[in-house]
């Protein structure tokens, strides 16, 4: 009996943990006026092409000099890109930069520390989806370690998520508690081993 408590305890705590986690992703909005950076990085994932527009249009705002979309499919071209997320040809090629090593976001995590040590830009604003942002944000923190580099989010919305009985939704709950379940793993790993992004053994943990 005091075993199946125990357990019952851990559920609802890991239970109250998700909704609560499920809020912050709900409450996250894109800022209408973000602070002007040095670079914008938008991470690849689900719903990329959305993230990079989002990126680029923080660029035609002039809220960054340069943009980095890290973790590009190395099957995917300049340009298939450039058409897949609507962004404008004369922006793009100007300063939309591609990076093609990261698989995950540990990778995102690095890929985006040497491009900012490249450019020398220490205020970044990072743009990926709402429900990835919380975890991205530990990674790359991990690496990025403030005051160093200033990181700000611009984290895209995801409308599955956006209602309040997202629970009712499979899909949304199974993305939901995947993301939440990763983010859980991270601060476990930095709680008791203390590894961010910079050990080069860390399994891959997609976006």
């Amino acid at each position: 009996m005091r075993t199946l408590a125990a357990l019952l305890v851990i559920a609802l705590i890991w239970a109250a943990g998700l909704f609560a986690f499920a809020e912050r992703v709900q409450e996250s909005t894109p800022q209408s006026e973000p602070a002007v950076a040095d670079g914008i990085v938008a991470l690849t994932g689900a719903n990329s092409n959305e993230r990079i527009a989002a990126a680029v249009q923080l660029l035609a705002e002039r809220k960054g000099r340069r943009v980095l979309v890290s973790g590009v499919n190395r099957d995917v071209s300049r340009e298939q890109l450039r058409i897949a997320s609507g962004s404008v040809r004369r922006l793009y090629d100007c300063c939309v930069d591609l990076g093609f090593t990261a698989a995950d976001t540990v990778g995102n995590a690095r890929e985006t520390a040497e491009w900012a040590k490249a450019m020398r830009y220490q205020r970044l604003t990072i743009v990926t989806s709402d429900y990835h942002m919380p975890r991205a944000m530990l990674e790359l923190r991990a690496v990025l370690r403030p005051p160093a580099t200033m990181l700000q989010t611009y984290a895209v919305p995801t409308a599955a998520l956006k209602t309040h009985s997202w629970w009712r939704s499979p899909g949304a709950v199974r993305l939901m508690v995947v993301e939440y379940s990763k983010y859980l793993a991270i601060l476990g790993r930095e709680a008791v081993l203390g590894l961010g992004p910079r050990a080069g053994s860390a399994a891959p943990q997609k976006g």
